[in-house]
């Protein structure tokens, strides 16, 4: 679920809506809660700390079922952020929990992904019938196992 935090008031997130729906030809929709006093950005760390007065919040949470956090970007206010990205980086999160697999740079779903250090050789071949390719010891791929 996305929820957005804003140290913007209502009626600006009102007209941030409008234009973002309109100039990246999407919808907003979920929830951005009004922080005007910065209250919940700085009990979170979540203004860079490079940032003026009036620059918005730049942070990204991502939270486990297991309500502990996973992941936390801060970026510039010159760099914007990706949905595409962050579900990116969900999907790789979701698999290594799942299957105690990670993902290498630049993986996209339906890509092989790389069996973790924990699990032996001789366990990820059980493990993982589709096969696992050897490269070193420590490295080895298997096909993505949900797909």
């Amino acid at each position: 679920k996305v929820l957005a935090l804003s140290v913007d008031a209502l009626p600006s997130h009102e007209g941030w809506v409008k234009d973002i729906n309109e100039t990246q030809h999407c919808e907003v929709n979920f929830p951005i809660v009004a922080d005007e006093n910065r209250t919940v950005a700085t009990l979170y760390d979540m203004i860079h700390p490079n940032a003026s007065e009036k620059t918005t919040v730049r942070s990204l949470f991502i939270i486990g079922p297991d309500k502990k956090i996973k992941l936390y970007i801060t970026y510039p206010a010159s760099t914007g952020r990706n949905f595409h990205e962050v579900l990116r980086v969900v999907d790789s999160l979701q698999l290594t929990a799942n299957y105690s697999v990670a993902t290498p740079a630049n993986w996209e779903a339906g890509q092989d992904v790389i069996v973790v250090p924990a699990v032996s050789t001789e366990d990820a071949i059980k493990k993982f019938p589709k096969g696992v390719k050897v490269v070193k010891p420590y490295l080895r791929y298997t096909p993505q196992p949900n797909k």
